[in-house]
C-alpha cells in the first residue's frame, strides 16, 4: 500500500513525504513545479526526495484530470491520500484570480473523483486554511466558528473545497479531513511569505513593509508541528457510525498569537542584524490577527504544537544561511 501526496515539491508537501519515508511508507508525489515561486527551490525539495527510496513522482497539474487518473493507474496501490496541491497566497489572488479557481476548487474536484474510484481508500486528509475565518473578531478561531465570510478570494476558494468535501462525503462515504494551516514557516519555507521576504530585505540591508503599521498578530507554527499534526490525522480517519457524512474539520495552529513586531525581533536576533522597517496601512484580503482554537485537535488527534518562535526562528535562520549561502546573505564570497 502507498500514499499519495500532492504538493510534495511544496513547503509542507516535501516535510510530509519526508515524515511518511522515515517511518517506512512507500510515497507517491504529484506536483506541477509551476513559477508561482522560484522554481529551483521547489527542484532542490524534490531532489531531496527522489533521492530516498520508496518515493515516486509524477509531474502533472492537479486540476488535469486525465492526468491524474492515469498517474493514479500506474500505481493501483494507494489506500492514502494527503491533498496539499493548492495555489497558495492571498495577495496574489488579487492579481491571478484563476489560478486559484482552477487549482483550488477544480484540481480538488479532480482530487475527490479520483478518490472516489480508489478501491483500497482508508482516508483522505486535505489542506485548508486559516484564511476561511476571514474577518473573525473572535479570538481563537474556532472550528465551531462561522466561515461563510472570507475576505479574501483565496480564504473563498478553501472554504469551498470544505464545503465539496462535506458533499463527496456525504454522497460518496468517503472519509475526509481537513486541516486549517496557521502561518507555517520554518526551513525550505515559501519565499512569498513574510519570514522568508523579511530575511532576504534584512539581510540584503533593504527595508520590510510592515502592514497595518506593525499591528499585526499571527499564529505562527513551526513546521515540524504542522507535519505531526498531518500524519497523525492520516492515521485517524472519521467514522460515520452515527449516520453523518465522514467528515472533519480541525485547526492546527501553535495556540499563541504572537505580535508581527515580536517575530520580526526574533528575526534580527537571529540573523544579528537591525530590520530597516516601512509601516504600512492593512492590505486587501489581510486581516489583524489569526489564533487557532486547538481543542479539537487535540483532543482528537493528539495535536500538542512544542515549537515556539524564539527556538523555531533560529531553527530557520540557519537553515536560511547555509541554503543560500553568501550570495542571499548580505556578505561577499
Amino acid at each position: 500500500m502507498s500514499i499519495l501526496v500532492t504538493g510534495a515539491a511544496g513547503f509542507i508537501g516535501y516535510h510530509v513525504s519526508l515524515a511518511l519515508l522515515d517511518r517506512g511508507e512507500r510515497v507517491i508525489g504529484f506536483d506541477d513545479l509551476n513559477a508561482y515561486y522560484e522554481v529551483p527551490l521547489k527542484e532542490a525539495r524534490l531532489a531531496g526526495l527522489m533521492r530516498r527510496p520508496g518515493f515516486s513522482f509524477h509531474r502533472l497539474d492537479i486540476a488535469d484530470a486525465g492526468a491524474v487518473a492515469a498517474a493514479l493507474d500506474s500505481d493501483p496501490g494507494v489506500d492514502r491520500v494527503i491533498h496539499l496541491a493548492a495555489q497558495p497566497g492571498v495577495r496574489h489572488s488579487l492579481i491571478n484570480p484563476y489560478a486559484y479557481t482552477r487549482s483550488n476548487v477544480e484540481g480538488h474536484v479532480v482530487l475527490l473523483e479520483a478518490c472516489r474510484r480508489l478501491p483500497r481508500l482508508v482516508h483522505c486528509v486535505y489542506a485548508s486554511s486559516s484564511s476561511v475565518y476571514g474577518a473573525n473578531a473572535k479570538l481563537p478561531f474556532s472550528v465551531n466558528d462561522r466561515t461563510d465570510h472570507p475576505v479574501s478570494l483565496y480564504g473563498a476558494t478553501k472554504k469551498a473545497m470544505e464545503v465539496i468535501s462535506h458533499a463527496y462525503a456525504e454522497t460518496w462515504k468517503l472519509p475526509l479531513t481537513g486541516l486549517r494551516f496557521f502561518t507555517v514557516y520554518g526551513p525550505w519555507g515559501r519565499p512569498d511569505m513574510a519570514p522568508m521576504l523579511f530575511t532576504r530585505k534584512i539581510l540584503a540591508g533593504e527595508p520590510i513593509a510592515v502592514f497595518n503599521h506593525g499591528r499585526m498578530r499571527r499564529d505562527f507554527t513551526y513546521i515540524d508541528d504542522i507535519v505531526a499534526g498531518v500524519v497523525a490525522c492520516l492515521d485517524r480517519p472519521p467514522a460515520s457510525d452515527d449516520g453523518t457524512a465522514p467528515h472533519r474539520l480541525y485547526n492546527l495552529g501553535n495556540h499563541r498569537c504572537e505580535e508581527l513586531m515580536d517575530f520580526i525581533g526574533q528575526l534580527e536576533a537571529a540573523l544579528g542584524v537591525a530590520a530597516v522597517l516601512e509601516f504600512q496601512p492593512m492590505q486587501p484580503g489581510d486581516v489583524p490577527a489569526t489564533y487557532a482554537d486547538i481543542e479539537a485537535s487535540t483532543r482528537d488527534l493528539g495535536f500538542r504544537p512544542r515549537v515556539a518562535i524564539d527556538a523555531g526562528v533560529p531553527r530557520f535562520v540557519a537553515w536560511y544561511r547555509d541554503y543560500y549561502g553568501e550570495r542571499r546573505c548580505g556578505r561577499q564570497p
